[in-house]
């Protein structure tokens, strides 16, 4: 069936793609079929195969208006006249399986292909693009009969679906022809408008990103260590900025206008007082000249010398200001991405697209955050910071995924893996980076490759707060209880995280100290709205301390809300605590609250 399906789409070639400059060719989409199909990085069975081939022909030939389930179950799949979309998912289940090979195709082999192919959610007829293809897309269309709205499963990259290629009327290649002139018109006017305004126009590729000037630190004192201090700290400052991929830095004093092309400023002194040192910084944002973020450092020249603490300072202010939940982009997540935005695909967008979803934790924000990071990984390869954040979004769909929606899924663990080696590879000591490969490898059972990138990422930045939560996570689960459970009170303190995201590890970290009271006062903070799992925990808890009727209110809740959980829990618990001591303390709660939790098989 491939070699006459190929042979149609090839017959259908000259058929469409009018404007070949603005989408690809026919020939192109073929040919790119063709490499997907042959690469053993495409993971899908033979009928899901013969699904996309078909698609692809039938959108290529002008029927795509015909690709619906009814249609594909019969031509594809050998179903009876009698087939009902409804009660027999095999198309949509189909189709959610493609997507997720296409996915881990463009994410493991096919990271150079010039042409993307993918099927968006909404229906079946699939969507053509160039990888760097910065058109405005058509709006998506709305399939209320393939496409429930409660299944959030069947998607792995929601991209935009653009209007099928027709047959070209002559109506329509006037209507075209119409089109180009007015393009070239506007292209003329833009490219003029460019050359007009080129010696005031930040470059294209870092216009969305924020832009920081580091300005001289000032000393208040005449001794002049101060004055070396002063100007080594700035000097670190700038170095451990420029290594990011999201931030632009302004560090040329001599233009007298710098703060006026720079979104944030960064001011600060240096003090002395005999031995002792006081570094104070402020990040002043240009537009209002508001404060959004300040502090004091201080030293002993007595314990450490001038370089130690220059770079230790230096560090502490970027991780304040520069991490994904520092001050930067706490100030700017008014700006988000949404899977209509294509022209803005970088990696500052995305951070802030990923902000938002930590803060919201929806199906809808978790979904807008991995589509804009992985079209900013197709159109920014080399950005270590899009790699990292792309892992931990794959990941929580097993991790969050009672939360969000998703279904349990091997895919899910494999992109997120690929993605984070990925990372690894562009920025091996990068702390967000290593929180990634923490993550992952604890996912994966591999607790020591785990706790090793956890302890590379804290001792990269001690001061980044969330890597330090999410290690203090990681050791705790791991049975480090006391280490780690310090490490995520730091992270409480600090007022970091998803809301009520480490407040939940203080109530297991209660828990198994014996604490029962302290463990129900933490999980009672810990956001239960919406969260199974955390609802899991507090029934734990409450069975522990022989709160009956409480705990039956935990019990309803969960049945009504998350029956797929109360029937997985040992699996679930393993995912997230390896020692097998910590595991059955956990199921003797539940089992003193009268859950009966299954053997291990």
């Amino acid at each position: 069936m491939r070699d006459q399906v190929v042979g149609a789409i090839m017959r259908n070639a000259a058929k469409v793609n009018l404007f070949s400059t603005l989408t690809p060719t026919a020939e192109e989409i073929c040919k790119q079929v063709q490499r997907i199909l042959g690469s053993e990085e495409f993971h899908a069975p033979k009928r899901g195969r013969n699904f996309l081939e078909f698609v692809v022909n039938e959108t290529l030939a002008g029927r795509a208006s015909f690709l619906k389930a009814f249609t594909i179950a019969n031509v594809v799949f050998g179903r009876e006249a009698s087939f009902d979309p409804q009660n027999d998912p095999v198309v949509r289940i189909e189709a959610g399986r493609i997507r997720k090979a296409l996915e881990r195709y463009y994410l493991v082999a096919g990271q150079a292909d010039a042409v993307v192919i993918t099927v968006p959610k909404g229906g079946y007829v699939p969507h053509f693009e160039y990888t760097r293809d910065a058109s405005v897309p058509a709006p998506p269309r709305s399939d209320p009969e393939n496409a429930p709205a409660a299944d959030l499963a069947d998607q792995r990259h929601p991209l935009q679906e653009g209007q099928p290629p027709a047959l070209p009327t002559a109506r329509g290649v006037a209507t075209g022809l119409l089109a180009v002139f007015v393009l070239l018109f506007l292209a003329l006017a833009s490219g003029l408008l460019v050359a007009r305004h080129a010696q005031t126009s930040s470059p294209p590729s870092a216009a969305s990103m924020p832009t920081v000037a580091v300005e001289f630190f000032a000393t208040s004192s005449s001794v002049d260590s101060s004055l070396d201090i002063a100007r080594g700290l700035r000097d670190d400052i700038i170095g451990q900025l420029a290594q990011r991929d999201d931030i632009v830095v302004v560090a040329d004093p001599s233009r007298n206008d710098h703060t006026a092309v720079a979104d944030y400023a960064l001011q600060g002194n240096i003090q002395m007082d005999g031995r002792k040192l006081r570094s104070v910084a402020r990040l002043v944002r240009q537009a209002d000249g508001a404060v959004i973020w300040a502090s004091n450092f201080d030293a002993d020249l007595r314990a450490q010398n001038k370089l130690g603490i220059q770079t230790s300072v230096a560090r502490q202010i970027v991780g304040a200001i520069a991490q994904p939940h520092g001050a930067i982009f706490q100030a700017d997540t008014s700006v988000l991405a949404t899977p209509m935005e294509k022209g803005n695909r970088d990696a500052y967008v995305c951070t802030l697209a990923y902000q938002s979803y930590v803060q919201t934790m929806t199906a809808q924000s978790h979904s807008a955050a991995r589509e804009c990071l992985w079209q900013a990984t197709r159109r920014t390869p080399d950005s270590a910071t899009s790699w990292a954040l792309l892992s931990m979004v794959y990941l929580d769909e097993i991790r969050f995924r009672y939360k969000l929606g998703t279904s349990p899924s091997v895919e899910s663990l494999e992109l997120a893996t690929v993605s984070a080696e990925r990372a690894a590879s562009l920025a091996p000591h990068d702390p967000q980076v290593l929180r990634a490969s923490m993550l992952v490898n604890f996912f994966r059972g591999d607790i020591d490759k785990a706790l090793a990138a956890g302890t590379a990422a804290y001792a990269a930045n001690p001061n980044d707060v969330e890597v330090a939560g999410e290690y203090g996570l990681r050791l705790a689960m791991s049975g480090k209880w006391q280490s780690g459970c310090e490490l995520i009170s730091v992270a409480i303190d600090k007022n970091v995280g998803p809301q009520g995201y480490y407040q939940g590890g203080m109530a297991l970290c209660a828990f198994m100290r014996g604490d029962m009271e302290a463990a129900e006062r933490w999980s009672r903070k810990s956001d239960l709205d919406c969260s199974p799992m955390r609802h899991l925990v507090l029934l734990s808890i409450l069975g522990a301390a022989g709160k009956m009727d409480e705990a039956k209110l935990e019990q309803d809740w969960l049945h009504v809300n998350a029956p797929a959980l109360m029937t997985n829990i040992r699996q679930e618990i393993s995912l997230r605590l390896k020692r097998p001591e910590d595991q059955e303390r956990f199921f003797d709660g539940l089992r003193a609250a009268g859950v009966a939790v299954n053997l291990p098989s």
